[in-house]
């Protein structure tokens, strides 16, 4: 007669079979799922962003958008692959909103300087830098949103084509002559030239 715990049972099991009980809302399996992988999300994370803070909160974030997603998981796929696939794609969207606040000229984070090397541009080089980032950020203010949301989707969040299509409801070859034309666009307004028809 086999003695063992259930819930040692439970844990030494495939992520498959996880995976199906917390499918099920088994509460056990999905915390044996996050024992079993929250350090090798983390290692990641913390490799990836070099903060141990930041690194700690994207761990967090990718075991809530993996349970989220869980139904949509393929059994066939390893569980550590998916679940690190989710851990970058969320050190992914921390620094593309880093790189945005800087393009935008927002506040960033105290420890900010951390990240930068210490090779600050000259006075002037600064303030013609900060007024063409301003200048572009006007211009991406002021485009159509027929252009606007297509340059968003694909540089700042950095869908493909197809997931901006399907974002959109528009088709892949509407995506790339949008996204043409509205680098072109920006491109004009922020060198200040005559505004062509859109």
């Amino acid at each position: 007669m086999n003695s063992e715990d259930p819930d040692a049972a439970l844990a030494r099991g495939p992520d498959a079979a996880l995976v199906r009980k917390a499918l099920a809302d088994d509460a056990q399996a999905a915390r044996a799922l996050v024992e079993r992988h929250r350090e090798a999300v983390y290692r990641l994370a913390r490799v990836a962003t070099g903060d141990p803070e930041e690194a700690f909160d994207i761990t967090q974030e990718a075991f809530v958008a993996a349970f989220g997603a869980l139904s949509r998981y393929d059994p066939a796929r390893p569980f550590r692959g998916w679940i690190a696939a989710i851990a970058l794609n969320k050190c992914r969207d921390r620094a593309r909103r880093r790189a945005v606040r800087r393009f935008l000229g927002l506040p960033m984070a105290d420890t900010a300087a951390e990240w930068v090397a210490d090779d600050a541009p000259s006075p002037e080089a600064h303030a013609a830098s900060r007024q063409e980032l301003v200048a572009t950020a006007r211009a991406l203010a002021d485009l159509p949103s027929s252009l606007k949301d297509v340059l968003i989707l694909r540089t700042i969040e950095g869908m493909s084509q197809q997931e901006t299509a399907a974002a959109l409801g528009i088709s892949v070859k509407a995506v790339e002559t949008r996204l043409y034309r509205a680098r072109q666009k920006l491109s004009e307004m922020v060198r200040g030239e005559p505004r062509s028809r859109v």
